[in-house]
């Protein structure tokens, strides 16, 4: 126990029996500044891993780094083209038939130039089922003869 001593003018002072506990009383300012860093770190953090999946994704496409086809130097003269790969924005026109081995014969219009370009579409590609309006692009090469070919396709 604690003695008590007078003070000078006589009293005994009075002693709170809480007097040497500790407050238990948390300042809620500092909790919630962390729950605010902590949000804008998740934040930051989802916008990093988004904006990476699109910048992956861009820079995986082989198709980003091709010319768009030139249809009306293709039209003029196709031998200055030939060897050449470019990119087509492709919208189905028409199928002109199968061959066992050789592929699918289509019409493809592209998206910058309504004028319509037959395109020989590989075995391998030809699974794909194309329908009248459709819209693919792929990588186009202009072979022997002036035939273009499509080295890949994908639906948009």
């Amino acid at each position: 126990m604690q003695e008590h001593q007078q003070n000078p003018q006589g009293e005994n002072p009075v002693l709170s029996p809480f007097s040497d506990a500790e407050s238990p009383v948390y300042h809620r300012r500092g909790k919630s500044r962390s729950a605010l860093w902590i949000s804008l770190g998740i934040v930051l953090v989802a916008v990093l891993a988004i904006g990476g999946f699109f910048l992956v994704r861009y820079l995986n496409d082989p198709l980003r780094t091709l010319e768009p086809f030139p249809v009306a130097k293709y039209l003029e003269s196709y031998k200055t083209l030939a060897g050449s790969k470019f990119r087509g924005n492709l919208r189905v026109e028409n199928d002109l038939g199968w061959k066992e081995g050789a592929g699918r014969l289509m019409v493809f219009s592209l998206k910058d130039d309504p004028r319509p370009i037959v395109v020989m579409i590989p075995p391998l590609l030809a699974k794909l089922y194309f329908t009248k309006g459709q819209t693919y692009e792929g990588e186009l090469e202009v072979k022997e003869g002036g035939l273009i070919y499509a080295n890949s396709i994908r639906k948009n």
